[in-house]
C-alpha cells in the first residue's frame, strides 16, 4: 500500500493510471452531485477503461444496482465510463435474505422501498410490530434533521430493536446543499445504546463483493496492490480503502472541500493535517476527478 500521511496533489488520474489494473470509484460527490454529472469525471474513467482498466462504481446508495444505473443514466453519465456498480443496498439485501419472514420497520423516504423488492419479509408501520429497523435515510431529507428522531430513537431503544443501516454516509452534497443521510440516524441510535449494524463503506463486506466483481470482470483475481480506490468521504471512502489495504486517490474538492481553502486548489498542508487528524492517509489527492 502506497498511501502516505502527506499526500501530494496530482493533475489528474493519468498520473497514476499506469500503476493500477482497476478502480473502485465512489459515485456521489465524485462523478455527480445529485443534480448533475461531472463530465470530466466521466471522461477520465472512460479513458482509463479504454486503456484496459476495469472500473467498478462503489456506492453507499441504499438501492439495488439497477436504481443507481438508472440514476446515472438520468444525469447523463455514460455507461462506457464504468463496468459495473456495487451498492451498499445490495449488501444489505444479502443480510435480509438470511432472515426470512422478518417484520421490518422501514425508516427512510418512499424511494427506498425498492430495496425490499422480492425479499421474504413483512413491512410494518409501527415499531411495536417490528423485529428489525432498516434505515435508508430520513423520511424527508430536505426538511428534517437527525435530532427530529430522538423521540423515535428512545422508543426503538426501549423495545430493543436492532437497526440495519444500509447507507453509512452521514451527509452528501445535493447540488450546493448538504443533505443528511441514514448514517446520521444510525450513529445517533448507536450513541443512544441501540444495537446497530451498518453495511457499505467503510465496512468489509462491500469491499469483498467489489473485489470479487473486479476479478470476474478481469478474468481472474486482482491483487489489492493493483486496485486504486477513489473517493471524497474521509470516514467512508478513505477509511474503507485504508482498512482494506487499498491505495486511495482522495478527491479533496468533494464533501470536505471547506477544510482546504480554495475548492479548486486545495492546500496540501491542510489536506495532510485533516487526514492526520483522522488517522488516515492517501496515495495522492486532487480537487476533482479528471484525466
Amino acid at each position: 500500500m502506497a498511501n502516505i500521511s502527506e499526500p501530494q496533489p496530482i493533475p489528474g488520474l493519468s498520473a497514476l493510471a499506469g500503476e493500477y489494473r482497476a478502480l473502485l470509484c465512489d459515485v456521489w460527490g465524485v462523478v455527480h452531485n445529485g443534480v448533475a454529472a461531472f463530465p470530466e469525471a466521466a471522461a477520465a474513467l472512460g479513458k482509463y477503461r479504454a486503456g484496459g482498466g476495469k472500473v467498478v462504481m462503489l456506492t453507499n446508495a441504499p438501492r439495488v444496482r439497477q436504481n443507481v444505473v438508472d440514476m446515472l443514466d438520468s444525469l447523463g453519465f455514460p455507461r462506457d465510463a464504468y463496468d459495473d456498480v456495487v451498492t451498499s443496498g445490495e449488501t444489505g439485501r444479502e443480510l435480509l435474505r438470511g432472515r426470512p419472514g422478518v417484520r421490518v420497520l422501514h425508516v427512510g423516504p418512499g424511494r427506498g422501498l425498492t430495496l425490499f423488492d422480492d425479499l421474504d419479509l413483512h413491512l410494518v408501520p409501527h415499531a411495536s410490530d417490528a423485529e428489525l429497523i432498516v434505515c435508508t435515510g430520513l423520511f424527508d431529507d430536505e426538511t428534517e434533521v437527525p435530532e427530529d428522531y430522538d423521540g423515535q430513537i428512545a422508543e426503538w431503544k426501549s423495545r430493543k430493536l436492532p437497526m440495519l443501516c444500509v447507507n453509512p454516509d452521514v451527509v452528501v452534497d445535493r447540488g450546493n446543499t448538504l443533505i443528511w443521510c441514514a448514517g446520521a440516524i444510525a450513529n445517533r441510535y448507536r450513541d443512544a445504546g441501540g444495537e446497530t449494524t451498518m453495511v457499505g463503506k467503510p465496512y468489509p463486506a462491500i469491499y469483498a463483493t467489489a473485489m470479487k466483481r473486479l476479478g470476474e470482470l478481469a478474468g481472474g483475481a486482482i491483487g489489492k496492490e493493483r486496485v486504486l480506490a477513489i473517493g471524497d468521504g474521509a470516514q467512508t471512502d478513505v477509511r474503507g480503502a485504508v482498512n482494506e489495504n487499498l491505495d486511495v486517490l482522495f478527491i479533496a474538492g468533494g464533501i470536505h472541500a471547506g477544510q482546504f481553502g480554495d475548492r479548486d486548489r486545495p492546500d496540501a498542508g491542510e489536506v495532510a493535517a485533516f487526514l492526520g487528524e483522522h488517522a488516515l492517509a492517501a496515495r495522492a489527492f486532487a480537487p476533482k476527478l479528471t484525466w
